[in-house]
């Protein structure tokens, strides 16, 4: 099933468990209990702060929830989500680290919502809700600094295998720009899979700066891979250009506003040109897309760059039918580095993940597990305490993998699964964000 299908299947169940609540419950209903929590004065406050970031109009979510009259008939369907964790989402084991950007309610907010929904649903006194979130029409992130878009609404056809697009998009900065925040926003959801954007310097650097991170052997991607990924589709009418450049931000359904902490940020070269590498995913209906990029710029210059890295094995081959299919990945740090965020990223065949740091005196730390993995849900991970990884530590990567029949989105378990960009090929990939300790900005200048 692709992550399309999922969303619709997602939402027609909230919709139904929305419609069950309502004719059993009533808008109406009187309640079970005395002081019962109403949702003007005690559910809004969570859902403003936790949830109507997403759920509110223009957004990723299938319904808003900023009002009574929005959330009501979803009561029962939001309870089951909240019981079960599966809303705010959120993957990562609590046991290994504490991240920033955790989105998990808390127990007492969780116990308000079900009890609510069990004495009730109220409304509540009018009177009683806290003044309602601002939103900056079409950001998630506010009003941006600076916005640059594709020059065209380039046509995405209704059915067919598309190959990625790359689009060049001139920044025409004078100079060095850092980024404190950024939101790629696709300009058509319904069939943008994820966005990668990079900078590209107006002319390559004279000396290459050392590599912070050095690779393992074996895990590139295979040249028949390659090769044959190539010949899937017919010529592909926005190529990957000569120069990708560097890394500098993107967009999965989960992943779209990125905040850098105080002290830390992006740099954009002077003249840079941005590539926006676009995955597009038919739908049955021609349309078109115009995807665009906010950025907020740093008050002042900051005292560490963060930089984009990956790790990822290439080289990985699922077998037919494996259901728990194993596959390790592995970097060492060349520098005296501090790592401030991951995001795992596999196919519809991912379950689970585990990292380990390996410092150079032997000690082994699990520093993010991820025990159900979700694919539809690209989270990044951003430490509460960044993480101190003195050179010659390893960063180890193990992912598995269900390439059975009893994985519901699996495309084909009778096919031998290898790396490649499409939904129904996989893959073992890792973005990493980094700075290196001795390199401070004012150093590098």
């Amino acid at each position: 099933m692709s992550s399309k299908a999922v969303v619709t299947f997602v939402a027609a169940f909230l919709w139904t468990s929305g419609l069950v609540a309502t004719l059993h419950g009533g808008q109406y209903a009187k309640p079970r209990a005395q002081n019962a929590p109403t949702f003007s004065k005690d559910v809004a406050p969570i859902l403003y702060k936790h949830c109507t970031n997403c759920h509110r109009p223009g957004e990723i979510a299938p319904m808003s929830l900023l009002t009574y009259k929005d959330a009501r008939p979803w009561a029962r369907a939001i309870r089951e989500e909240v019981s079960l964790g599966k809303m705010p989402p959120w993957h990562a084991d609590p046991a290994h680290g504490e991240f920033s950007n955790d989105r998990r309610l808390n127990d007492a907010d969780k116990e308000t919502i079900v009890k609510w929904v069990n004495d009730g649903s109220l409304e509540g006194d009018p009177d009683d809700l806290p003044p309602p979130p601002t939103y900056t029409q079409g950001w998630m992130m506010g009003e941006p600094d600076i916005v640059l878009a594709m020059d065209e609404d380039y046509p995405i056809p209704a059915d067919g295998i598309i190959e990625y697009k790359y689009f060049e998009v001139p920044t025409n900065f004078t100079e060095d720009r850092w980024v404190q925040e950024m939101e790629v926003r696709p300009g058509n959801r319904a069939v943008v899979h994820h966005v990668l954007t990079y900078a590209v310097a107006p002319e390559p650097p004279a000396a290459k700066r050392p590599a912070a991170f050095t690779f393992a052997e074996g895990m590139d991607v295979p040249k028949d891979v390659e090769q044959s990924a190539s010949k899937r589709s017919p010529a592909n009418d926005r190529p990957r250009p000569k120069r990708q450049g560097s890394i500098v931000g993107g967009f999965a359904p989960g992943q779209a506003v990125r905040r850098y902490q105080p002290g830390t940020a992006i740099r954009i070269p002077a003249g840079a040109v941005l590539v926006f590498q676009m995955h597009y995913t038919a739908n049955g209906k021609a349309t078109t897309d115009r995807t665009r990029i906010g950025l907020r710029l740093a008050k002042e210059p900051p005292r560490y760059e963060v930089r984009l890295s990956a790790l990822f094995n290439g080289a990985l081959e699922i077998p037919a039918g494996a259901a728990n299919h194993r596959v390790d990945a592995e970097m060492t740090a060349a520098e005296d580095v501090t790592l401030w965020g991951m995001l795992p990223h596999t196919h519809v065949r991912g379950r689970r993940w585990q990292y380990e740091a390996i410092f150079p005196d032997g000690r082994r730390e699990t520093i993010l597990a991820v025990p159900k993995y979700d694919f539809n849900w690209q989270t990044g991970y951003v430490f509460k305490e960044p993480l101190k990884l003195p050179k010659g530590t390893t960063i180890h990567a193990t992912a598995w993998y269900d390439n059975s029949a009893n994985n519901p989105f699996n495309p084909d378990p009778t096919a031998v699964v290898k790396w490649g960009d499409q939904t129904w090929d996989e893959m073992m990939f890792t973005g990493l964000e980094y700075s290196v300790e001795a390199a401070t900005t004012s150093a590098e200048k």
